[in-house]
């Protein structure tokens, strides 16, 4: 099957094969999906918040039905080991099944101290949204946007990542099948210039985006320019701070898992091992030796442990990153290369003595490469570690709990983890600062992102008329 210019296109990057192409829409039908969704808006603003939580709930419990089909089809359109696949989505269900059971709550208006009378901040929907997901996560990423927007009233216009097509229509039926209304929910195939044209549509109230800082700069200016709010979620170059030896082998385990996390392709996954000098060499073997023991494979094979990455073009300008940081000084521990054989395979990777100017220092490697930092002490580790344009995640590994806290005090992120790689939960509040994005997702705080926080102050009779500010 050979792909045309005007489409939206599936191919499996284990084997490179197409597995089914899709035609992008026209600026016709775009315009004719954002007026769909906005008159949906006006008919499912009026649901009560429970009649919608029940449903988002429902949409859970659906795919949790379908949890085979959604695994197969992420599997298939990014390379994501079946394993991973399959956690993938029971998270997704979780984030649902989270939003219907404790959406109401969080959307119940909030009384604020009054002299009399009475005062609310009212938590109201603000109609059709744009959401903007990415491919590493198909499933986890349209359920954190969607999820608690659709349970706080709003409707979705969903443009999922070009390569992962399928997933996208899997999830807008999911959706309405559980009984959102046709218009709710709707899956848009469109080029980035059409993106500009959803926001500039003055029925678009707010966006959301997950992806490259690059993508993120251009859907701020484009709300900016708009006046429409906009959450978002961009890169990560998450540091990794060891501080002590106790129970290294398990520190080591917990490092290599999480960098190979979805193979590495993950916003949160850690990046940057900074290790302190006297146990060093010890961490560097470590995961040199669990990385060469990785077996390449098929990733519908639960045996396999190193899967493809999402494409060609991911696996090829991961190596060129690898390749320039080692030509301008970097120590090449292990790996560097593709792999011979068909597919976009890349050798796990160990680098070490990578430093400012490097490619590596500054640039997020999406895939299975480690880059790992040598200090003396802690404030060599937090300069180090700050030192990035990025402030997604961290995590710290240290016995001492009181001198880990310490430390993720003076990290400039937005999330931390002591002695557990960064992770994601319904009820925890996943986002961060500098060029990772803004805005809050998950929790209590992601249904509050995009939603009128109206203020409702009534006086129990006329009262004489003060200053009014503004």
């Amino acid at each position: 099957m050979t792909a045309t210019r005007s489409s939206v296109v599936s191919v499996n990057p284990y084997n490179n094969q197409v597995l089914g192409e899709f035609a992008a829409m026209s600026d016709e039908a775009v315009d004719f999906a954002v007026g769909a969704a906005h008159a949906a808006f006006l008919g499912w603003r009026r649901m009560t918040p429970a009649d919608r939580a029940a449903i988002v709930g429902r949409a859970g419990e659906l795919m949790l039905q379908r949890l085979d089909e959604f695994a197969q089809l992420v599997t298939l359109e990014m390379g994501k080991r079946i394993t991973e696949s399959r956690d993938e989505v029971r998270l997704a269900a979780d984030i649902m099944r989270y939003y219907g059971e404790r959406g109401p709550d969080f959307l119940a208006d909030r009384p604020l101290p009054a002299d009399e009378g009475q005062a609310v901040v009212a938590s109201r929907p603000l109609g059709a949204l744009l959401g903007i997901m990415p491919w590493n996560y198909p499933c986890y990423q349209v359920a954190r946007f969607a999820a608690p927007n659709l349970a706080a009233g709003n409707t979705i216009l969903l443009k999922h990542a070009s390569n992962c097509p399928q997933s996208a229509l899997a999830l807008e039926r999911l959706f309405r099948d559980a009984g959102v209304p046709p218009d709710g929910y709707i899956n848009v195939f469109v080029s980035g210039g059409n993106v500009r044209r959803i926001i500039e549509n003055s029925l678009v109230r707010g966006v959301s985006l997950t992806g490259s800082d690059r993508a993120g700069a251009s859907v701020a200016e484009q709300a900016g320019r708009n006046i429409v709010k906009a959450v978002l979620e961009l890169g990560g170059s998450d540091p990794f701070i060891v501080l002590d030896a106790e129970d290294l082998d398990r520190t080591i385990d917990a490092a290599v898992t999480a960098r190979l996390s979805n193979m590495g392709q993950s916003c949160v996954s850690p990046k940057r091992f900074i290790v302190m000098t006297g146990f060093f060499d010890r961490f560097v073997e470590g995961v040199r030796q669990r990385f060469a023991a990785l077996i390449p494979g098929d990733p519908m094979d639960p045996a396999t442990t190193l899967s493809p990455l999402s494409s060609e073009q991911a696996a090829e300008t991961l190596v060129s990153q690898v390749r320039d940081t080692v030509a301008q000084g970097a120590r090449l521990v292990s790996g560097g290369g593709r792999l011979d054989r068909p597919g976009a395979f890349v050798q796990a990777t160990v680098l070490t003595d990578v430093r400012p100017g490097m490619r590596a220092y500054y640039e997020e490697l999406f895939g299975p490469v480690a880059v790992v930092y040598r200090v003396t002490n802690e404030d060599e580790a937090v300069a180090l570690a700050n030192d990035n344009p990025y402030g997604l995640g961290a995590a710290i590994f240290c016995r001492d709990l009181d001198r880990a806290g310490r430390l993720a005090e003076r990290l400039d992120v937005g999330m931390v983890w002591i002695n557990h790689p960064t992770s994601s939960r319904p009820e925890l509040p996943f986002g961060g600062i500098k060029r990772s994005g803004y805005g809050r997702e998950l929790s209590d705080l992601g249904i509050r992102e995009l939603v009128n926080r109206k203020l409702i102050r009534t006086y129990p009779t006329t009262v004489a008329v003060g200053f009014a500010g503004g």
